[in-house]
């Protein structure tokens, strides 16, 4: 049988009811760099260039039941990144229960409760998973 044969993750979407707001979250506060995206697309939205991969923000009236689903942003640091949305006013959520080797990682949320998780390089060496 074929393969499938997906090479990465081309782009994720999130809900959000205020563009404004989502806008000035995801470029202020994750330092995220706004694309064009089609003029075809008839609905509220933006699109958000992370390396290879797009963040596509949709905007809706209403938001999607909330869940544990999110997406993870790899940062060169950690901590820094904590720092950074701290003192931009949002809440770091570092999570220590399920620690992976290598790793250290929080969660935060945009204003309509998108959960993001941010991961880096913990210091104590290469990661068992994830980039090196």
């Amino acid at each position: 049988m074929e393969q499938f044969g997906a090479d990465r993750i081309d782009h994720v979407t999130v809900v959000v009811t205020d563009m404004a707001r989502a806008r000035d979250f995801y470029a202020r506060v994750l330092g995220l760099t706004e694309v064009p995206r089609p003029d075809s697309f008839d609905f509220p939205g933006a699109w958000y260039q992370i390396g290879p991969t797009v963040l596509h923000l949709m905007g809706k009236v209403q938001l999607d039941t909330a869940s544990a689903r999110h997406f993870c942003l790899w940062v060169p640091d950690i901590q820094r990144a904590a720092r950074s949305a701290t003192a931009a006013g949002w809440e770091v959520l570092w999570q220590t229960k399920y620690k992976i080797p290598g790793i250290d990682r929080f969660f935060l949320y945009d204003p309509d409760g998108n959960r993001i998780e941010a991961q880096g390089l913990d210091g104590t060496g290469v990661p068992a998973f994830g980039p090196s």
